[in-house]
């Protein structure tokens, strides 16, 4: 490794070259003897002996820092005595109506391997609670920053086999000034980095990372609310991330509902190998920093991602950033993200990543994107399922789009492959697409034949395309797959109806799985084109499910819609908070979005035209994001909202008046009706502001 690199961690940037700083583990861990720990107090005070026991204090016991001894009588009674060799165990009997520990600093480093802190043990958890897997149920203890404090991290874990569950953890963040060189976050796993004087710049030595011993090995975090209230509300102040592994191998993730952080809800660093990501709610993070709901960087062989709910992000769903070793994402539903940022819903880069079985839906950007740089090949992309994506469902990116957007949106369909040095300069080597001979086929008696060519050798999986918009439409259906020939032709006989529209996928174990190939059509026996009657799909959510409701009676066809509903509000010059006359706009669109389900909001954000382009564009997407939080904090679900910053570019007039300057200082609101109704709306000018 270099001693001397930058390591990026969102607006943190370090700087760390070779200074000869040790950093010994803790003296006689593994001899720590292992306690029973009730915890009765929720409050955050210094260790004194009196008659209840914190969470501080129950910690400080389990790392060796603390003895029995050193107790009230009182205290000692809240302590048990475990056999030897056995972790300690932290429970949770706090006051009925006080399960909030609300933390003034950060509470000491986890040092004591083995150690299990339980908030299902508090009176009042119900484990029965809960619809879904993904959903775990609500927690009984709250774990936060107390009001006015600044708390970088919630818990920092650095030892083996540390197990936290059943916890809501949120509130957890520091300013730009203050990052304390440790990313702040609701669950920091890895030995925090030191401190040094300067907060953004700090000189030591990352030889004990390289060691395997110096990585906690075995963590398990289950079963928490991170990043959102008890009660599911979204926070006063929202945590910066939700899971850091920076340094941990074989850490389990699992059966979580994050959302609501600044940055990403799972993000790996310097090493996070045999990462296992399952079974979580991801839902609504990124809004105000690193946006894509988990971030893969760092050493992460052997690392899975499966069957997660990875919903309304605003990035990507999942993003593999130069990642050391491959992944498995499999079994996940990814959808409605990209709701700030446009983005492949799957961005990746490195080599033999297997993405399979997965549903990717709902993107402003191309469901799968493998960049070209650095090369990213043999990275298997197959039998997931697409809806509704802004581009392929599959788009291998070549070097010769290197603007940001080719990067992280995809750059569109690639023409065949021409030159062996392709091969160099396009995602999975530039395998080609499936090419179908023909682009209407007709059946015979029994089945329609399917012809066609792609590299020699490679296995073709055909698919049954529903969106019509496209030439390249999302792969929807998967029918089954061929290999083709040592001349690379292959064909397929397949019962299908007229009308059916198919695309293909191929994979060459040695390079990696192609885009599609363009649409093709099955037409009836006497050559027409029919139309397939459409098949009304359920678009999904983002929310928890809720118990199953008592059969009703089928619903009346729906009237049109005839909304009289605001559809702007205003600012102050060069702010983003939202007036006391803004809000009251913002909640009538918030009660029409909520008895309207079928509705769905673009936050168009705009400025008037003085300052810089690139200034305006980031005040008129801090002015969306502050409109789309508040209708979060209304009940609105993030998955039906999506920001558009469009800066100076859309003025409302040509004026130059103060009140033309204070109507071009808006967010409107951009209202489609899914069941193909026009809206009517209304301007309003109520909460105009002049300079």
């Amino acid at each position: 490794m270099n001693q001397r690199q930058w390591i990026g961690w969102g607006a943190i940037a370090l700087t760390i070259p070779g200074a000869g700083l040790a950093i010994a583990p803790a003296l006689g861990q593994s001899a720590l003897p292992g306690y029973g720990l009730r915890v009765t107090s929720p409050l955050d005070a210094p260790v004194a002996a009196d008659d209840v026991l914190t969470l501080r204090e129950a910690l400080e016991l389990a790392n060796g820092t603390l003895t029995p001894t050193e107790l009230s009588p009182a205290e000692q009674a809240l302590v048990e005595a475990l056999p030897p060799g056995q972790g300690s165990q932290i429970s949770f009997a706090l006051p009925e109506g006080e399960t909030t520990i609300a933390l003034t600093d950060l509470l000491p480093e986890i040092v004591a391997p083995e150690l299990v802190i339980d908030g299902t043990t508090q009176a009042g958890y119900d484990a029965e609670d809960t619809y879904d897997p993904k959903f775990p149920p609500a927690p009984a203890v709250t774990l936060t920053v107390a009001e006015g404090s600044e708390v970088a991290r919630g818990l920092t874990i650095a030892a083996d086999g540390v197990t936290v569950r059943g916890f809501s953890i949120y509130g957890f963040r520091t300013e730009d000034r203050a990052t304390q060189t440790t990313p702040p976050s609701d669950i920091f796993v890895g030995k925090a980095l030191p401190v040094d004087s300067s907060p953004l710049s700090l000189e030591f030595d990352l030889s004990f990372l390289e060691q395997s011993e110096d990585a906690p090995r075995g963590v398990v975090i289950e079963q928490n609310w991170l990043g959102l209230t008890a009660d599911g509300e979204f926070p006063a102040v929202p945590s910066a991330f939700g899971v850091t592994v920076f340094n941990a191998v074989e850490t389990t993730i699992r059966n979580n509902r994050i959302q609501y952080h600044d940055g990403s809800a799972i993000i790996t660093g310097f090493r996070a190998d045999g990462s296992q990501i399952a079974e979580n709610a991801i839902i609504a993070n990124g809004l105000a920093g690193m946006p894509d709901a988990i971030r893969l960087e760092g050493a992460i062989a052997a690392t899975a991602i499966t069957n997660n709910l990875i919903c309304a992000n605003d990035g990507s769903g999942i993003y593999l950033y130069k990642p050391e070793g491959a992944a498995q994402i499999t079994g996940n539903d990814i959808q409605f993200n990209g709701r700030r940022f446009e983005r492949a819903a799957v961005y990746v880069m490195g080599s033999d990543h297997q993405l399979n079985d997965n549903f990717i839906g709902y993107q402003p950007g191309p469901g799968v994107a493998v960049t070209a740089f650095p090369l990213s090949h043999r990275n298997q992309i197959r039998g997931n399922r697409y809806a509704e994506l802004d581009g392929l469902s599959i788009d291998l990116n070549t070097q010769g789009n290197t603007g940001v957007q080719d990067f992280q949106k995809g750059d569109g369909p690639n023409p065949p492959r021409n030159s062996y040095h392709r091969r160099r300069e396009t995602g999975n080597a530039a395998i080609n697409a499936p090419q179908f001979d023909r682009y209407d086929f007709t059946p015979d008696a029994a089945a329609v034949t399917l012809t066609g060519t792609a590299d020699p050798g490679s296995e073709v999986d055909l698919y049954r395309v529903n969106e019509t918009e496209s030439a390249y439409s999302p792969l929807a259906e998967p029918l089954g797959t061929v290999t083709t020939t040592a001349e690379g032709t292959f064909s397929a006989s397949l019962d299908l109806p007229p009308g059916t529209r198919v695309s293909a996928i191929a994979t060459d174990p040695e390079w990696g799985t192609s885009e599609p190939a363009a649409v093709a059509t099955v037409l009836a026996a006497d050559g027409t084109r029919p139309e397939l009657p459409a098949t009304p799909m359920e678009r999904p959510n983002c929310s928890p499910p809720a118990p199953p409701p008592p059969p009703v009676e089928p619903p009346a066809p729906l009237a049109p819609l005839r909304l009289q509903i605001p559809r702007n509000i205003h600012f102050a010059l060069d702010r983003s908070n939202i007036s006391p006359e803004s809000a009251a706009v913002l909640n009538q669109i918030a009660g029409a979005m909520l008895e309207y389900p079928f509705l769905t909001l673009e936050l168009h954000g705009h400025t008037d035209p003085r300052a810089s382009a690139a200034y305006n564009l980031a005040l008129s997407e801090r002015r969306a994001n502050a409109a789309r939080d508040y209708l979060i904090r209304q009940g609105v679900p993030p998955e039906r909202m999506r920001i558009l910053p469009f800066g100076l570019t859309q003025r409302r007039t040509q004026g130059s008046s103060r009140i033309d300057f204070a109507r071009d200082r808006r967010v409107e609101f951009i209202f489609t009706d899914l069941r193909g109704f026009d809206i009517i709306f209304r301007e309003q000018e109520t909460d105009l502001q002049l300079e």
